[in-house]
């Protein structure tokens, strides 16, 4: 639940694309050149429609990739806005009551976008005017169209958020205006949960009724076990420790909260985000001590998934631990959870409790390990499309 209110790697590595070759994922579905047919071209979110933009070539495969979403700008305006849009959505918030809707109106709107605004300023690209997660997820869709070059103009690659902008329905009109009449949408969750997963397929399905001539759709389902996502998480892990100045005693991995009642209805998250670090423990060869799971970004009073990351981190330290590090296995890319929350709140605390080291490690983001990832998934989905 990437940036979502309650609470890169470098962007100047090299594309993926030259990981085209079959050695350098040798588990991937191998591409077939298309050599008559100019590059596959990325949708421009923001310039679609827009005056003196020369129309794009005609597509018939639609690759959209979505993540949550993130204010428009790091003000308490916007930041009311988008929080409203998340908080009202049903899948994420169960409560239909009246108090309710006084509370969220009347209180949590208007403390925590103020509060909220802070915390964004100090992460915000100010250089783009948009919060890194927008930039990393643009940079995963113009990545991604490289990589799929090989395939030919025929495949057109978007990207979209599922709260603020840029909408899915304003990028499926945009994919479906160019001619594609066979979308693949990537919700970038390994795990999967109602209130990530399911409220983009409810998006999409949203917008496809109101047509009469409806796409086909495949939907990437959740990641969680795939070996490939369980290797790059630990080779990638790996890489970033061997770069720190200190050895951790204990490795964290801290994936977003939900409310228990959530579970006890049938949602699987908190069982795939045991089987995610499961097989990452059995990756790496530690044991439950040494790579502990733990979920952050608590809303409300209400029980939610434990143990606490905030809660961990004062105990490992009171009980003598001094270098500490955290991933976040669930979030494709760096946000507010990962760059605010985990970064700064979590260190401050593990640190005025008695730790000494603390390091947060970027998730896959855009980088070259990232980009294989979701190249991986996209031809697995695409196979017989393409």
């Amino acid at each position: 639940m990437n940036d979502s209110p309650p609470n890169s790697k470098s962007e100047g590595e090299a594309t993926a694309a030259a990981a085209l070759s079959a050695d350098a994922a040798p588990s991937a579905p191998t591409l077939q050149l298309v050599e008559a047919e100019p590059a596959p071209s990325m949708v421009p979110a923001s310039d679609a429609g827009a005056a003196g933009v020369a129309p794009l070539a005609a597509a018939e495969i639609g690759v959209l990739l979505v993540n949550l979403g993130t204010p428009d700008a790091a003000d308490a305006k916007a930041i009311r806005r988008y929080l409203k849009e998340f908080l009202t959505d049903p899948r994420v918030i169960e409560k239909k009551s009246l108090l309710w809707k006084i509370v969220l109106n009347g209180i949590i709107l208007p403390l925590r976008s103020r509060r909220k605004a802070r915390d964004y300023q100090q992460i915000w690209n100010r250089e783009k005017n948009e919060s890194p997660f927008k930039t990393i997820t643009r940079s995963q869709a113009e990545k991604l169209a490289g990589i799929l070059e090989p395939l030919g103009r025929h495949v057109a690659v978007d990207w979209a958020m599922r709260y603020a902008n840029p909408s899915i329905a304003s990028r499926l009109e945009a994919l479906i205006a160019r001619g594609c009449s066979r979308i693949l949408v990537m919700p970038l969750y390994p795990q999967y949960a109602a209130p990530t997963t399911a409220t983009v397929c409810d998006e999409v399905y949203r917008y496809v009724m109101r047509l009469r001539r409806q796409p086909a759709l495949r939907i990437l389902p959740a990641y969680y076990d795939d070996p490939y996502y369980i290797e790059v998480l630990a080779s990638t892990l790996k890489a970033e420790l061997r770069a720190l100045p200190f050895a951790p005693d204990v490795i964290v991995a801290s994936y977003h909260g939900m409310p228990k009642q959530y579970v006890l209805k049938g949602d699987p998250y908190e069982s795939q985000c045991v089987t995610t670090t499961r097989l990452l423990r059995e990756q790496l060869g530690l044991d439950e001590t040494k790579l502990m799971m733990t979920f952050q970004s608590r809303f409300g009073r209400g029980r939610w998934l434990a143990p606490y990351t905030i809660k961990t981190m004062k105990a490992l330290a009171k009980k003598g631990v001094k270098n500490l590090v955290v991933l976040t296995p669930g979030f494709s890319a760096d946000c507010l959870e990962t760059l605010e929350e985990i970064a700064v709140d979590n260190a401050r605390v593990f640190k005025r409790y008695g730790g000494e080291n603390f390091a947060a490690i970027p998730c896959l983001n855009d980088s070259e390990a990232g980009m294989l990832l979701i190249r991986q998934l996209a031809m697995r989905e695409l196979k017989g499309w393409v």
